[in-house]
């Protein structure tokens, strides 16, 4: 602790660097929940909590403000959970362990969960501010957006009073955003028969590591590298060359990040052990040149390990590695409405040996265009359906359709210029928000996204930029202050 008590805003960051004590995992998130609940006692606001989770605490307008508009400030609870494999960390109990980095606060080894956390610290602050002018504030804390959005489906009717709400979970200072994209999963499980590795055979660990990784929607047009789609493109051509035989793959974690690292156990004829090698260190050497851009840092190793119990069948294998290669990736088509704007895209997120002798790969896709969401959902599904696995695919979330009229647009570009002398880029966004899920719920809402600057987002490398947070902080008090009477 203690680490950012010298940042500006004091309050946000002291906040922070509390809620970074806290584990709190998608679907995990008992620890966060009991610490609001706790923190709106303590400070004699008005504090409920629904079914599924979710923290409403509201807060009385200043004097002189009491016929204003109530507020709704969001964000979401829960963070993503990745981390280095070289790092030693339990998301479960351990602590976040940030720090300064030059003009960043970054963590040790692991994802900063500034994705909230910064928009969960600015709440707690306006809370407890006893000098920031505002109307009737209701701040509002939602669980498991990360992994299903569960909070915002879930969230009850009447909940919530305010008819004005400001999601602070946007990671571009300098951007509003009125829109986003909707999203799905595709989940493919496969099925093997083990076998005995032949008895000539030695066994190599083939891993990809190095990646940058990062947000599959914020970050899927960057061309950065996918691990699992680079192993597989090894294996692949392995397999017809020099036999390789698959007994492991582990590629990848969350649904929403773009798989930095993705592991492999082969076995092969103990005769071909050194001209495979020799063609991965080629092949990895090709890798990085087309990827020396976007991936510096790639890293491809073969080491030898020890031989494995069993291999997955042959035809499993060929259905696998033929799947994962066929399996698209990335940007399949930009919008045709907003210029630089990702209409559709998919991302081949992780790749598992289970339990019972199966293999799950989770794929998820999203899109501004409703069809075009569950049309490259289909597409994915073909690929593995053709390669005899089960299929399944989430209900998915609704995209936010942008309203250019919207009232709390036009108060916040105003309160932008004012304070920055330039004007604010308004945008849809490629990730998902949950406000389109509000509006099922609250179709009167009149809604805007906006935060500092995070770099990096769902991988290990990401870092919160500390002069554009407290920009944040003076943007989000100033809307507070212009939020216009109840009519």
């Amino acid at each position: 602790m203690d680490k950012l008590k010298a940042l500006t805003p004091g309050d946000v960051w002291m906040y922070f660097e509390e809620i970074c004590t806290i584990p709190r995992p998608s679907k995990k998130e008992e620890k966060i929940i009991a610490y609001l609940l706790e923190f709106g006692s303590k400070h004699n606001l008005v504090t409920r909590r629904d079914k599924i989770g979710n923290v409403v605490i509201k807060k009385q307008a200043t004097p002189g403000m009491e016929n204003r508009k109530t507020v709704v400030l969001q964000s979401h609870v829960d963070m993503v959970c990745e981390k280095n494999a070289t790092t030693d960390h339990d998301f479960d109990k351990d602590p976040i362990k940030p720090f300064i980095d030059g003009n960043w606060v970054k963590a040790e080894g692991t994802t900063l969960g500034a994705d909230d956390g910064i928009g969960i610290a600015s709440q707690l602050a306006v809370l407890t501010s006893k000098d920031i002018p505002h109307g009737p504030i209701e701040c509002l804390f939602t669980v498991d957006e990360e992994s299903g959005l569960t909070g915002a489906l879930e969230l009850e009717p009447g909940f919530i009073d305010g008819k004005i709400l400001l999601n602070l979970d946007s990671e571009d200072e300098g951007e509003l955003f009125i829109g986003c994209a909707g999203g799905m999963d595709t989940l493919a499980t496969m099925y093997y028969t083990p076998e005995k590795p032949g008895s000539n055979n030695m066994a190599l660990q083939i891993s990809v590591t190095g990646l940058r990784g990062g947000h599959s929607g914020d970050e899927i047009e960057k061309g950065l590298g996918n691990s699992n789609k680079i192993l597989n493109r090894l294996l692949w051509q392995g397999t017809d060359l020099f036999n390789l035989r698959l007994s492991n793959f582990n590629g990848g974690n969350l649904r929403n990040a773009i798989p930095r690292e993705a592991f492999a156990i082969v076995t092969l004829p103990a005769d071909k052990k050194e001209a495979f090698i020799e063609y991965a260190d080629k092949f990895a050497v090709t890798v990085k040149e087309e990827l020396s851009v976007t991936e510096p840092g790639l890293t491809l190793e073969v080491s030898e390990t020890e031989m494995p119990d069993t291999i997955i069948d042959s035809k499993a294998q060929f259905n696998l590695l033929n799947a994962l290669y066929a399996c698209p990736h990335g940007v399949i088509a930009w919008s045709q409405d907003i210029k630089g704007l990702v209409e559709t895209s998919t991302n081949l997120a992780s790749v598992k040996f289970i339990e019972n002798n199966q293999i799950f790969i989770t794929t998820s896709q999203r899109s501004s265009v409703e069809s075009s969401k569950r049309d490259i959902g289909n597409m994915v599904s073909s690929v593995f359906r053709l390669a005899d696995a089960e299929v399944k695919q989430s209900n998915g979330y609704p995209g936010w359709t942008p309203d250019t009229n919207s009232e709390i647009l036009q108060i916040t570009e105003s309160a932008y210029k004012k304070l920055f002398s330039q004007q604010p880029v308004v945008r849809a966004i490629h990730a998902g928000l949950e406000c389109g899920l509000f509006l099922q719920k609250y179709p009167e809402l009149d809604m805007i996204s906006f935060g500092p600057t995070i770099k990096g987002a769902h991988s290990p490398d990401e870092r919160l930029d500390i002069e554009t947070t407290q920009k944040f902080w003076k943007l989000l008090l100033e809307v507070l202050n212009n939020i216009p009477d109840k009519k």
